[in-house]
């Protein structure tokens, strides 16, 4: 499960006036989108309608501006996970009714029937618009929310959506975004879902093909699977955060250790994995898992990247052969 940004179609009412304005809407919504990723989240943008078809000057749909653009913006905007209508994937029926306009319930913004941002609303999670208007130019959006009680009476209330539509809208919503990726991360339910959401859940941590026979053995129940995803998300955590200089994890809830040079010289094979670029390296450094005799066994490559080479059981040392 990806983090689910929902498309304000109301900020399509209005469109540029040529295509110059179009392509600098569509540079800004880029913009936002790489914010909120850049917060270690992997997103689906859930539109209205097919994105390709939006238009966003006269006679000028997004399919023409891919023509115009940049090769980064392009391939950035091919390789999004998109999905159209609203509700597609999702089991929910409030949901669909609010698409459909079935609903007992209705969310109005000025006036004006605001599908995408209830929708947004009802899943907690971020509203985008394109800054087409200076009433976009914000980080949270007032709705009326009407809906019926249980007498069947009309109830009218004021409800917040969380929006962005600036990159800087995003730095509002860092907790958000946090809970929600606990939120998601909480869903896993054994090593072979693990396994399966790895890119969603770390982005920023590559696994060597071995690796994926020790998550999937990882059972649902079992003591280990809640540890196993602690210490990779306090890894995944550090490394966002890892710009420059030495992987440092001081700070963060997870016990790091080292190999004796003894135990090198005689488990070095043991500790050393096949990367995903062909290499063989020498995973040194690991995590100690709480509650169990499990250890994680991980190589900084650069900032921004760290290779998981073993989660298992300890690995043999020159004082404990288990």
């Amino acid at each position: 499960m990806n983090f689910d940004l929902i498309l304000n179609e109301l900020s399509l009412r209005n469109l540029a006036s040529n295509e110059q304005t179009a392509q600098q809407i569509m540079s800004e919504f880029i913009k936002t989108i790489k914010a909120i990723k850049a917060q270690g989240v992997k997103v689906n943008l859930r539109t209205k309608d097919n994105l390709y078809t939006i238009i966003i000057a006269p006679k000028y749909p997004i399919r023409r501006w891919l023509n115009d653009t940049d090769e980064v913006e392009r391939v950035f905007i091919k390789t999004l996970a998109t999905k159209t209508p609203f509700s597609s994937d999702i089991a929910n029926s409030e949901i669909q009714d609010i698409e459909n306009n079935a609903s007992l319930s209705e969310f109005n913004y000025q006036g004006e029937l605001a599908v995408g941002l209830g929708i947004a609303y009802v899943l907690n999670t971020i509203a985008i618009s394109f800054l087409s208007e200076e009433c976009w130019d914000c980080s949270r959006l007032e709705l009326e929310y009407k809906w019926f009680n249980k007498n069947e009476e009309l109830v009218h209330e004021i409800v917040e959506v969380i929006h962005a539509s600036r990159s800087s809208h995003v730095q509002e919503h860092i907790d958000l975004i946090q809970q929600i990726k606990e939120r998601i991360r909480e869903g896993v339910d054994d090593g072979v879902e693990l396994w399966q959401r790895r890119e969603e859940l770390f982005p920023n941590l590559e696994f060597c093909d071995a690796v994926r026979r020790q998550l999937e053995n990882i059972l649902t129940g079992q003591l280990e699977l809640q540890p196993v995803i602690n210490t990779l998300s306090q890894l995944q955590k550090c490394c966002e955060n890892w710009s420059n200089g030495y992987f440092n994890l001081d700070g963060y809830s997870i016990e790091e250790s080292g190999e004796s040079k003894p135990t090198l010289d005689k488990y070095r094979k043991e500790r050393t994995f096949l990367c995903l670029d062909g290499k063989e390296r020498l995973f040194e450094r690991h995590v100690k898992l709480r509650f169990c005799n499990w250890r994680i066994h991980f190589f900084a490559e650069k900032p921004g990247k760290v290779i998981i080479g073993y989660v298992g059981r300890h690995l043999p040392t020159v004082k404990n052969r288990t």
